[in-house]
């Protein structure tokens, strides 16, 4: 999709490595580098073929099955298959200012209090997602950004100058790129052929607390990588209303993730165990789930109905109505009461 828009000089968000499924990633909101400037996927989505728990073929947009077409932005498959997507694109140079500006692990304070301070200023051409990683055997961790300026160039370096003061990075390879390299540049180091455990919640801001929590209490281990990230919102995704679609979290500063990974056939228990007791001191920090992660732990009546906050009721009724048999369940399951 990156490509083929791209080769025409448009773009519209959609995630930040290109083996992403489309239908999984929108359907839960769908964040994405240049989301900042042009809002999530679901902001862009101007129509959706589904077929429903019925085995109807419906055709939902803001005229037709408008409830069904509010609950799909945000709502996951709760309602049904959908099996075509229409997007609204977005001029945009072919060229970003982006890579990776990575800092030692002990200066990690310094850094969080940077993204906390200027994230929520940051011009919406410019996406800052957080990462920390500590690898396995000891080897020395990183923090940092993920950087994407889709502006103007010769705003470039009135964008990143917070950035330049944190000093002399360990690893910076921020630099004009074509966007669709961009996009495609995390695809091998995302991790698919180890075993992994994810912990996520969105975070309102950065708060010291938050700086203390996560300095004290993340640490690694000889035999499994440990990384936390930070999914930039604000900008365009915020000047949406929490209503306006079932994505709930219009307010965010951003959605934070935990995760531990180790070699697949490894004993996994003490690994889960550590990420279960590390979350209880980054969770009270939190407000909800991104249901794209898929914690499953997450996945209970009561976090579900709370996590739409608002919003659930409506997507009761928007169930209610498409699926009121509960065929589709197998996800953060809004029940139906018919």
């Amino acid at each position: 999709l990156d490509h083929e828009s791209m080769s025409q000089g448009l773009v519209t968000p959609m995630g930040t490595v290109s083996h992403t499924g489309v239908g999984g990633l929108v359907t839960g909101g769908g964040f994405g580098r240049v989301a900042r400037k042009f809002g999530l996927a679901i902001d862009n989505l101007t129509a959706v073929d589904v077929v429903t728990a019925d085995g109807q073929f419906r055709r939902a947009n803001p005229e037709l099955h408008p409830d069904l077409f509010w609950g799909v932005r945000g709502g996951g498959g709760n309602f049904g298959i959908v099996t075509s997507f229409e997007f609204r694109l977005h001029p945009m140079q072919h060229q970003v200012l982006g890579g990776l500006m990575m800092f030692p692990i002990a200066r990690a304070r310094d850094v969080l209090q940077l993204y906390a301070d200027y994230g929520p200023e940051a011009p919406d051409e410019l996406a800052l997602d957080f990462g920390m990683l500590l690898p396995p055997g000891g080897e020395p961790g990183v923090i940092g950004f993920s950087v994407c300026y889709c502006g103007a160039p010769e705003e470039a370096d009135h964008a990143l100058a917070p950035l330049r003061q944190l000093g002399t990075p360990v690893m910076d390879n921020v630099e004009p790129i074509e966007y669709v390299d961009l996009q495609r540049s995390g695809d091998i180091d995302d991790p698919r052929a180890r075993a992994s455990y994810l912990k996520s919640g969105f975070i309102p801001a950065i708060s010291a607390d938050l700086i203390t929590a996560i300095v004290e209490g993340i640490e690694g281990h000889p035999s499994r990588s440990t990384t936390m990230f930070v999914q930039h919102s604000g900008g365009a995704i915020g000047r949406v209303a929490n209503d306006a679609t079932a994505f709930p979290y219009r307010d965010a500063f951003g959605n934070l993730g935990l995760g531990v990974d180790w070699a697949f056939g490894d004993d996994p228990s003490e690994h889960v165990a550590w990420i279960k007791q590390a979350w209880t001191t980054i969770e009270p920090f939190t407000q909800g789930f991104y249901v794209n992660d898929g914690d499953p732990d997450a996945y209970t009546p009561s976090t579900v109905t709370s996590n739409y906050r608002s919003n659930y009721p409506r997507l009761v009724e928007v169930k209610n109505v498409y699926d009121p048999t509960n065929l589709f369940r197998l996800n953060a399951n809004v029940e139906p009461t018919v």
